[in-house]
């Protein structure tokens, strides 16, 4: 497996978390289950122009150049064998900067990066491919980006504080007290640039929280880590599980594969 990390210098330092090219861990073709994520992230698959998604509100076939959007719900998805994938980490909050106006709509969607970017999306894979190396297509990955950063006015930065503060568990009542603003008004600026509303969001990242604890671990005390991640009772998680990622949490230590987020399917 070859794993190439960039990460990218000012202006696009802050905006985005890692430029990463992936590529040598699927001998085998594989339907695999990721769970929820808040965070979208571009991708681009170098083996196929294609990806297949086998759930969410449009199941089937998007380009191999795509953006997948804030997901609320977990993703069933086919990997190919010889996976081989270029893919980009935005920072919380950081996204619309790239995508301005978009990101609500891109909400439990892959959205071809064609509809996004036009033409200089629809030809990025092919500008990868003809790259000599993984890190020139990192390279290229990087002008692609500084070429679609907005203007001056790239960030609100409340909802950033809010972003980061929900992540740590914060009650969304308690956050919108702390930036001094109505809930409502929280709740329309942080689903323009986020994609999800502040409460959904903060169930996905609080869901995160529990996953990654409970990385390489073969038991758990589900009452205990119910407790330690603040859900009112074991049943509470439980429910939790089922809504955001249709399993319950003992499928989800029996069925883990590849890091805490990706399942058997």
């Amino acid at each position: 497996m070859t794993i190439i990390v960039r990460r990218p210098a000012p202006p696009l330092a802050g905006l985005v978390s890692a430029l990463v090219y992936q590529a040598g861990e699927q001998p085998q073709a594989s339907v695999q289950k990721i769970l929820p994520d808040a965070e979208p992230s571009l991708w681009v698959n170098l083996n196929r122009d294609e990806f297949r998604s086998l759930s969410g509100p449009r199941p089937g076939r998007v380009p191999g150049a795509m953006l997948a959007g804030p997901r609320s719900r977990a993703l069933v998805t086919e990997f190919e064998a010889g996976r081989a994938h270029i893919w980009v980490s935005f920072a919380l909050g950081a996204a619309p900067a790239f995508f301005p106006g978009a990101l609500a709509a891109t909400a439990d969607e892959l959205v071809p990066l064609a509809d996004l970017w036009g033409g200089c999306g629809g030809s990025l894979r092919d500008q990868l491919l003809t790259a000599a190396a993984p890190q020139d297509m990192l390279r290229v990955m990087e002008q692609a980006l500084l070429s679609h950063l907005a203007g001056p006015d790239r960030a609100d930065p409340a909802v950033c504080a809010a972003a980061r503060a929900l992540s740590s568990g914060q009650a969304v009542g308690q956050v919108a007290d702390g930036l001094g603003l109505l809930p409502r008004t929280l709740r329309r600026r942080f689903t323009a640039r986020i994609g999800l509303t502040p409460k959904r969001f903060a169930r996905v990242q609080r869901l995160r929280r529990v996953t990654r604890a409970l990385d390489g671990q073969a038991r758990a005390d589900w009452a205990a880590v119910a407790a330690g991640h603040g859900y009112s009772d074991q049943a509470h998680l439980i429910d939790e599980f089922q809504d955001l990622a249709s399993i319950t949490p003992a499928e989800y230590l029996r069925s883990r594969i590849d890091g805490p987020n990706h399942l058997r399917a």
